[in-house]
């Protein structure tokens, strides 16, 4: 039970899960939850293990430790992780675009899990926790940050131009249209001259 728990919240991301899910996914009674999961965050501490259960508007969530912090930035400022990847270009403008949004709503959006790349966002100061969402679990809801605005060179988010300048879709053009008629912009059809263009990194 310990090992599935461990998963299951590895799985949740950071939204977590309510003890009561946690029950009901291990068919089991809501205290057997609450018991096991006091045990594993006392022997984890014992053991010294990197990672810790925490309990944040009544979910249950995986998360790193306080004390590890300095570690964990030293790495979101290493030159190899300074550059976005184009899953974390996408969920940024995503957020962006929808914000406040919930993780659920991205994941909707995009079509895969997020999580991850959420996480990294954070890390790289792009994102940030804006709130909860009404409903089951009280999900997170995510914005922007001012470090956002700075990155994109951007007085306030209402400057935000079409998607095409912020990410480069030329290699997705049947997913743009959709994508752009999810995030709820006009899309902006492209130039002959501009399909001709093929970025110098693309491969082709």
């Amino acid at each position: 039970m310990r090992a599935v728990i461990e998963g299951l919240l590895f799985a949740a991301g950071d939204e977590g899960l309510h003890p009561r899910e946690l029950a009901e996914i291990l068919e089991v009674d809501v205290q057997t939850v609450l018991d096991t999961v006091r045990r594993m965050q006392e022997e984890w501490k014992e053991a010294g293990r990197g990672l810790q259960i925490v309990e944040v508007a009544k979910v249950f969530q995986l998360t790193t430790l306080p004390e590890f912090a300095p570690y964990f930035e030293r790495m979101a400022r290493s030159p190899n992780r300074s550059q976005l990847s184009r899953a974390a270009l996408e969920t940024l403008a995503i957020i962006a675009y929808r914000q406040p949004i919930t993780r659920a709503e991205i994941e909707e959006i995009r079509g895969v899990k997020c999580d991850k790349t959420i996480q990294s966002l954070q890390r790289k100061g792009l994102v940030k926790e804006v709130g909860r969402a009404e409903g089951v679990g009280r999900p997170i809801l995510y914005g922007t940050t001012r470090e956002f605005l700075e990155y994109f060179g951007l007085k306030h988010i209402e400057e935000l131009p079409l998607p095409d300048t912020v990410l480069d879709w030329m290699e997705w053009e049947e997913k743009r249209r959709d994508l752009y008629l999810r995030l709820g912009v006009e899309p902006k059809e492209r130039s002959e001259s501009e399909k001709e263009i093929v970025p110098a990194d693309s491969g082709k």
